[in-house]
């Protein structure tokens, strides 16, 4: 396929949606909401990179659509088989079949799109969604937000500027027991957090093994478009499926991982960028050719004056859990990513005062209203709300739970983190002119 053929990534960077749409936009307007959606008027979406957890957030918004009036009006994916298959399944969804194309901006030039899902690999998010922005579309974008910094701060201030909405999917904000534990955080009945520990850990060459590997061919998808931002290099399908085993394309543990872990300790404890982080790590577990590290471990300050450890293994599966340690009581989630079991565990004393305080600790779990006996483990449909929560801050044109500050936020944390283990420095943030260092700026 020619050059001339499509819209290359850098005409794509260089132009903005509108631009591409055809129309003009003056700053600050929505090209979508020139009315205003009632509680009547269904919502038209489109989807931008439809793979696995493309096709998971499909199902979730195919589970609103009576309750929020909506319906996945197009799909757009650069592979043919990811095309067809969420064609087929939306038809199932929605009883008629969505449109399919294969590139973002043929979905931003469709006028009656007023939403628009975007599961690309994670060095488009950033890209994409500024792209969005500038078409005057709301986005429900994948975590990480981004992880080049210059990227991530062209998406939010496009964003902000065009005053759309984007929620951000770090789904657990929108859960309830997650909100309820939250809410205990921020109460006090903690004390003073000096640390936060997570570890989240998982038996397997994590990210390899994709199936699709062996389908895709070159001339099924447009390669240079995948590669967006980054230099050309030959068709590789091991990449295109398993990026996040690469270095240049995804950070693995901390952009799939991290993002969620810090996006509720941010939540929690109401600090948003850390003051400096160290990491370190390594390919322990599965030399298996992959970049990024499948054992990880990283120590962040925050400006409240705790420390943050987080450390995970693919090599091993023992217990997760995350705690969050304060002079009155230890708060723990057991299990791992969003895991609906919290424990408040109370502090009675010093060791000094009585050695036998171990035995004296008082506990109980976190429960909703009504609710008897233990949360179980894996419960269904708990991230409904958070799609939910989009499509109702669409019509009131609230902030969502996890705006663009949140994602940028909880992105920054991610990319010192990976920029801290790549170095083998300490990293800094520099709040004023929002970039890192590896001084202090203090």
């Amino acid at each position: 396929m020619s050059d001339s053929s499509f819209i290359n990534r850098r005409d794509f960077l260089g132009k903005s949606a509108a631009a591409i749409a055809g129309a003009a936009i003056l700053p600050g307007t929505a090209l979508s909401y020139n009315r205003i959606l009632g509680a009547n008027d269904r919502i038209s979406l489109g989807h931008i990179g439809i793979g696995s957890r493309g096709t998971e957030l499909d199902l979730i918004a195919s589970k609103l659509k009576s309750s929020h009036n909506v319906e996945m009006t197009v799909v757009c994916d650069l592979w043919k088989g990811n095309q067809e298959r969420a064609t087929a399944t939306n038809t199932g969804y929605y009883g008629r079949g969505p449109r399919a194309v294969q590139r973002p901006e043929e979905v931003l030039a469709m006028k009656d799109v007023d939403g628009v899902l975007i599961s690309t690999p994670e060095h488009s998010h950033s890209p994409i969604l500024k792209l969005v922005a500038e078409a005057g579309k709301d986005g429900y974008v994948e975590k990480p937000m981004g992880n080049v910094l210059t990227e991530a701060k062209a998406a939010r201030d496009a964003v902000l500027n065009a005053k759309t909405i984007v929620q951000v999917g770090t789904q657990h904000r929108s859960e309830p027991y997650p909100r309820a534990a939250q809410e205990v955080a921020r109460s006090g009945a903690l004390g003073d957090v000096s640390k936060v520990e997570i570890v989240w850990n998982y038996h397997g060459p994590r990210w390899r093994g994709r199936h699709e590997v062996k389908e895709i061919r070159e001339q099924d998808t447009d390669w240079k478009a995948w590669l967006l931002t980054k230099p050309d290099r030959p068709f590789d399908p091991q990449l295109y499926f398993e990026f996040r085993l690469y270095r240049e394309f995804s950070s693995g543990i901390p952009d799939q991982w991290i993002s969620h872990a810090i996006d509720m300790v941010h939540w929690f404890m109401d600090d948003n960028y850390p003051k400096s982080v160290v990491s370190h790590g390594g390919v322990f577990a599965w030399h298996d050719g992959r970049e990024n590290a499948d054992t990880f471990q990283t120590l962040l300050e925050y400006p409240k004056g705790f420390l943050v450890s987080y450390s995970t293994s693919f090599g091993n599966d023992a217990p997760s859990f995350t705690r969050y340690m304060g002079k009155k009581a230890t708060l723990f989630n057991i299990g791992g990513e969003g895991s609906p079991r919290y424990q408040i565990v109370e502090e009675k004393g010093t060791h000094e005062d009585d050695p036998d305080i171990d035995k004296k600790r008082e506990s109980r779990y976190i429960l909703l209203p009504g609710q008897k006996g233990l949360p179980p483990m894996g419960i269904d449909d708990l991230s409904l709300g958070h799609m939910a929560n989009w499509f109702e801050c669409m019509r009131s044109r609230q902030q969502p739970h996890c705006s663009v500050h949140e994602g940028f936020a909880h992105s920054v944390a991610c990319m010192m983190a990976t920029e801290a283990y790549w170095t083998g420095r300490k990293i800094f943030w520099e709040a004023k002119t929002e970039t890192f260092s590896d001084r202090n700026p203090a």
